[in-house]
């Protein structure tokens, strides 16, 4: 079992950034890629970002390009998610899951294990 604690969010104006934690305890061995997930009111869970925390390597969903990065702190255990250019349409509860397999996945039927999330809203 992993569990996945999010922390970070808050109330942000347009323009602004913030930066949200996820912190993995438990087997996180087996679960080399993280991600995190969003979801607006109303809206479907949608791919942000994803991470292999081995290699490094990233992908992110073409609205947060250039916005967003994902990081990792293996020693930590934890996953940030930077996201700078802050707009209305980003407001969402932000979740972070673990992936067991070593390619990144954008489905989150891909991810085995998630966090409860945190809260995220952009002013305008």
């Amino acid at each position: 079992q992993v569990q996945l604690v999010e922390s970070g969010g808050g109330l942000v104006q347009t323009g602004g950034a913030l930066t949200l934690s996820c912190a993995a305890s438990g087997r996180t061995a087996g679960t080399p890629v993280m991600g995190w997930f969003r979801q607006a009111p109303g809206k479907e869970r949608e791919f942000v970002t994803a991470i292999n925390r081995y290699s490094g390597r990233t992908d992110y969903a073409d609205s947060v390009k250039g916005r967003f990065t994902i990081s990792r702190d293996n020693a930590k255990n934890t996953v940030y998610l930077q996201m700078n250019s802050l707009k209305p349409e980003d407001t969402a509860l932000y979740s972070c899951a673990a992936r067991q397999a070593v390619s990144l996945g954008t489905m989150a039927y891909e991810y085995t294990y998630w966090g409860q999330g945190t809260q995220v809203t952009v002013s305008s």
